[in-house]
């Protein structure tokens, strides 16, 4: 018989992997998946309903909170194709161009994420150390300019990628790391020069960083203004009301944080750990936004509950 040199064979499907080592129980696996991909959407959707539909909820920081339910909602629906086509239906062939649009997808939305979670930061911000000029300076109008134009700069930011993924030849490998496609996975299996892809995703990488350093002055900021009030009582109360934003912004950084000194500094730590904490920062912070401001916020706690009790 014949034998090819693979290495000569462009390749136009990947495949995609579950978790190292639980292949046998990929079913079972797939039930709480299913159950997270089902509370986040739902909760994502009752987000934006109740914003949309309650005018008491029509306030520049509850728009912001709908553009954050929007970016997790595109990322829980980015990776909820092939996620649960590996775990429920073990299909784990992808076409190279469904991969590249899917990691375009997914780090888009990521990159709307820590946009709005920089955008909610300012928006504290202005409300603690401004309260009477907050409503002139975040006007309806506004506020819809600030989420466009960070809409478009994160398209801009992301379009580059599948344009220098397409222009990649794959000829040697073809099993990805995860059950969903990222840049920096597909990059790694290309036998032609990457050093484009390189630097072009450390300049993505340095964008977030620098939304994480901004929220982080924002915040320095804050505690200057809150130390100055006089009474204790009215310290916790201005700081409680940062409680759900700086929960959301941990949510969605921890794993990244995590993930990175992992692969930097646990380079030969198992697999199964990089693969479960990837995992957990396209799965956790869609579940829990919706769920840790429906417990912080009174508004959207008392009309959540309110419309359970209209059932019997």
């Amino acid at each position: 018989m014949p034998t090819f040199n693979t290495s000569e064979i462009e390749i136009s499907t990947f495949f995609l992997i579950g978790i190292p080592g639980v292949d046998p129980a990929n079913i079972w696996v797939s039930i709480p998946i299913c159950l997270m991909y089902l509370v986040a959407i739902l909760g994502n959707c009752a987000i934006l309903f109740f914003i949309k539909t309650e005018p008491s909820l029509h306030e520049p920081m509850y728009y912001f909170l709908s553009m954050l339910a929007v970016s997790d909602l595109g990322l829980s629906l980015s990776s909820l194709p092939t996620m649960l086509r590996v775990f429920l239906f073990n299909a784990r062939e992808i076409s190279s161009d469904a991969c590249i649009a899917q990691e375009f997808f997914i780090h888009g939305f990521s990159a709307m994420e820590s946009s709005v979670l920089l955008i909610m930061s300012f928006d504290r911000f202005i409300a603690i150390c401004n309260p009477l000029r907050y409503t002139s300076i975040l006007t309806g109008s506004r506020v819809t300019k600030i989420g466009l134009a960070f809409s478009l700069k994160n398209v801009l930011l992301i379009l580059p990628f599948p344009f220098t993924l397409k222009h990649l030849r794959y000829c040697k490998e073809y099993l990805l790391s995860h059950s969903y496609c990222l840049h920096q996975d597909v990059m790694k299996l290309s036998c032609s020069n990457n050093k484009v892809n390189v630097v072009y995703g450390l300049f993505v990488a340095l964008t977030g960083i620098a939304d994480l350093t901004f929220i982080f002055m924002s915040y320095m900021l804050i505690l200057k203004a809150v130390l100055n009030i006089a009474s204790q009582r009215e310290r916790l109360k201005v700081l409680n009301t940062c409680v759900s934003h700086i929960s959301a912004v941990l949510i969605f950084y921890v794993p990244i944080i995590s993930l990175a000194f992992i692969y930097r500094f646990a380079k030969h730590s198992s697999p199964i750990i990089r693969v479960l904490m990837a995992d957990v920062f396209l799965l956790v912070p869609p579940l829990m936004n919706p769920i840790v401001y429906c417990v912080k916020s009174q508004q959207i706690r008392n009309l959540v509950l309110g419309k359970l009790c209209q059932f019997p």
